[in-house]
């Protein structure tokens, strides 16, 4: 089974969790759109739900497909939301930031009583940092913002600390929806996401980073034929 096969089987087992009269908080990324359209499926066939937006894109298709879509602040708490993920580990900690909507992506899952993470076979690791850690910063001191997150990822024993802006195929900075810009930091290896965590916050420069910790609470992971949710 090719790895598109597996997120859309990981994003139709998620509706299993949605019912009728549910906030959902509706992510970004290729196994979310996914969710988005298979979600959409269920309300053309009479599913009651409000939803909100993790970015720009997401918001677009959603509404394309006839599903509404609100501003987060329309709700005090979000049931569920569910979203992908680039890496996740044992511990059901993640790195996210791919498409750039990190930022927005842990103020919507913070917001929601249970996340539900759905991913493909290649996103389960032992440790995370193969894939390299979006932080979103702002512009101004951008050089010297660059060099603190080397350090960070340094002193929290990080395999390899090569921070670069990201940019696209342009060459212009990629800019989020926030108007920010994200710097991928290349770790090879967190051995210890919670003491980069800290550091990341402590930067000045740094908006948020995409180590999601504590956020979710199931795992749902398409295989051939099916999907599993992972034990917590």
């Amino acid at each position: 089974m090719n790895i598109a096969d597996q997120k859309k089987r990981a994003g139709e087992k998620a509706l299993d969790f949605i019912a009728d009269g549910m906030l959902v908080g509706l992510g970004t990324g290729s196994t979310a759109e996914y969710f988005v359209h298979a979600l959409a499926a269920r309300v053309k066939q009479g599913l009651a739900i409000e939803t909100t937006a993790t970015s720009l894109r997401t918001a677009e298709l959603a509404r394309e497909l006839g599903i509404v879509v609100k501003e987060l602040d329309a709700f005090s708490r979000l049931h569920v939301t569910v979203d992908g993920a680039d890496e996740v580990d044992p511990a059901f900690r993640l790195i996210k930031g791919g498409g750039g909507a990190l930022l927005r992506e842990k103020i919507v899952a913070a917001a929601s009583d249970e996340m539900i993470v759905i991913v493909d076979e290649a996103k389960l690791v032992t440790t995370l940092g193969r894939f390299a850690l979006p932080v979103e910063v702002v512009p101004f001191g951008l050089s010297h913002t660059l060099r603190k997150i080397e350090g960070a990822a340094l002193a929290a024993g990080c395999t390899s600390h090569d921070a670069r802006l990201r940019r696209l195929d342009s060459g212009q900075p990629f800019q989020t929806d926030g108007g920010h810009l994200i710097v991928d930091c290349a770790c090879s290896a967190i051995p210890r996401p919670e003491e980069l965590a800290q550091l990341l916050n402590a930067i000045p420069g740094v908006v948020d980073h995409g180590l999601f910790i504590g956020l979710a609470s199931k795992v749902i992971v398409g295989r051939a034929g099916d999907a599993d949710i992972l034990p917590g």
